[in-house]
């Protein structure tokens, strides 16, 4: 095929420079190679392609006919050809990303407006899901999961330090059932209950006490597997809710939310960004792998601000 194809190039050029002569210089090759290649498309094919005199070189009727169709689709595949070159430097082309749901508004959100703005040649797809991915059997070039749901065999970016969850009811539940104020408490109120996806079972509540992990199977007629409608749930007063901080921000500085039993709260593995090894060399993988250390460098830096500036006033 590739021979096929470079034959039919040096047919172009001849009927272009309508000189055997003129198409060698401009192909970088011998006269006898253009001509060796012209007479084996001939022979090939079973036709006439140009007619030879000592002055002239013309098309017959069958080769211009061939000239005015390949033209445009050589032209086609030459622009193709070249356009690899566009993989080889600035990110370009589709970056398809799976994430689980609970990441995508306050996560995902700001690193993709991020990406379009430093990167607009690059389209970005990204598919909330929270059920186990094959990125390379689904075709996605990367994916973002709690540390430990990556395989072993992926590379990891670290995007956040560990995940702080919280417990959390409206002021209207608590006032009504009470603020639980040990473990055991829990077995008097209503839960909002998680399924998760990836393994289908109803999440049991992982607490800590004195260095060790206990569970907690807490009652509850609601069970779902959305964060955004645990917290929605959560917030009418249908019960305690077991969800990340970054979903309940927004409730808690405004009231509709309060967080029960802190001091009992285990933390969570952080958010990752994992990927095969052999993609990683892409412009386009590098630009989110660049993208995700500088947000979290930022990150970084701003917490060391804020710490700063209250520790920075002393007695």
């Amino acid at each position: 095929m590739i021979d096929a194809l470079d034959g039919l190039t040096t047919f172009l050029a001849v009927g272009r420079c309508k000189s055997f002569t003129a198409a060698a210089a401009a192909l970088g090759v011998t006269p006898t190679a253009v001509s060796q290649k012209i007479k084996l498309l001939e022979r090939r094919y079973g036709v006439v392609l140009f007619q030879r005199t000592t002055r002239r070189v013309a098309l017959t009727e069958p080769g211009e006919s061939l000239y005015q169709r390949l033209q445009p689709a050589i032209a086609d595949v030459e622009g193709a050809l070249a356009a690899l070159g566009d993989y080889r430097g600035r990110p370009s082309g589709n970056l398809r990303i799976t994430a689980p749901r609970m990441s995508g508004a306050w996560l995902l959100a700001p690193l993709v407006a991020q990406m379009r703005e430093a990167y607009p040649e690059l389209s970005i797809e990204v598919s909330l899901d929270d059920a186990f991915v094959d990125l390379v059997a689904a075709g996605f070039d990367a994916g973002i999961r709690l540390g430990d749901a990556v395989e072993k065999d992926m590379v990891r970016v670290p995007i956040t330090s560990d995940s702080s969850w919280s417990i959390v009811g409206s002021p209207a539940y608590l006032a009504k059932a009470g603020r639980p104020r040990a473990p055991e408490d829990l077995v008097r109120h209503r839960a909002i209950r998680q399924r998760l996806i990836a393994s289908g079972t109803v999440y049991r509540w992982e607490l800590e006490r004195r260095g060790k992990t206990i569970t907690v199977d807490v009652p509850g007629g609601i069970v779902v597997d959305d964060i955004a409608l645990m917290v929605a749930l959560a917030c009418a007063g249908s019960g305690l809710a077991y969800v990340p901080d970054q979903a309940i921000e927004r409730d808690l500085a405004e009231g509709r939310l309060e967080r029960v039993l802190e001091a009992f709260i285990t933390k969570g593995p952080g958010f990752y960004l994992y990927f095969p090894a052999r993609t990683q060399e892409q412009p386009k993988l590098r630009a989110l792998i660049e993208s995700v250390t500088s947000a979290r460098g930022q990150k970084a830096k701003r917490r060391s601000g804020r710490t700063g500036a209250s520790g920075g006033e002393g007695p």
